[in-house]
């Protein structure tokens, strides 16, 4: 079952600001920026805005000659490859991955870089671009969202160092059935606080 959650803007901003909700991929060899999983916009004070989030993930990828595969689902602890097949390139599930930790994605073709993507609820959350021949990307993700307030950031695209130094709001999610998010401070001029985010009425598995 995914996590049932609920955005409430009980701020006093006044900027039509937008938030934007993402994880960040902890592998150890990973040196892409973090991709704007969700970005909620328009929400005014006292509004809500209910979401799912997966605890599953499905992988997808591309290859050099901008075909797109069919996502496969994947869980930690799995592998899946890139293959040259007689009927083209195919992304095919293939086996353990070497940490139970991570999904991974191996490029198995003779040549042509390929890119690989994490995607839940059909919104792209990471991904790993130009794997050459025989290179791995490995995505582990703890079980947190990020969130924060931000502007002009696009939904599915990577967001720059900047945007993701200013957020640092951490939300634990583990064990966590449903749950609201609510967001206070803001507000105009020299009374302004800083924005704030918190898990309330949370129920747990």
């Amino acid at each position: 079952m995914p996590i049932a959650l609920n955005f409430i803007n009980r701020s006093d901003d006044a900027n039509n600001s937008e938030i934007v909700i993402f994880q960040k991929n902890v592998a150890t060899n990973f040196d892409e920026l973090p991709v704007a999983w969700m970005v909620i916009k328009y929400c005014g004070k006292g509004d809500n805005h209910p979401f799912s989030f997966p605890r599953g993930m499905m992988v997808g990828a591309s290859d050099a000659y901008g075909n797109y595969m069919p996502q496969l689902e994947i869980s930690n602890g799995q592998l899946v490859e890139m293959r040259l097949t007689t009927s083209g390139d195919r992304l095919v599930h293939a086996g353990y991955s070497t940490s139970n930790k991570q999904a991974q994605v191996l490029n198995s073709m003779p040549k042509g870089a390929i890119n690989a993507y994490i995607y839940k609820s059909g919104k792209l959350l990471a991904m790993k671009t130009h794997l050459a021949p025989q290179q791995k990307a490995e995505f582990e993700f703890t079980p947190t969202i990020w969130i924060g307030v931000v502007s002009q950031v696009v939904q599915g695209e990577v967001m720059n160092s900047a945007i993701i130094s200013n957020i640092n709001t951490e939300l634990s999610l583990l064990g966590v059935a449903s749950a609201d998010i609510v967001m206070t401070g803001g507000g105009p001029g020299v009374q302004s606080t800083p924005f704030q985010f918190t898990l309330e009425n949370v129920v747990m598995d």
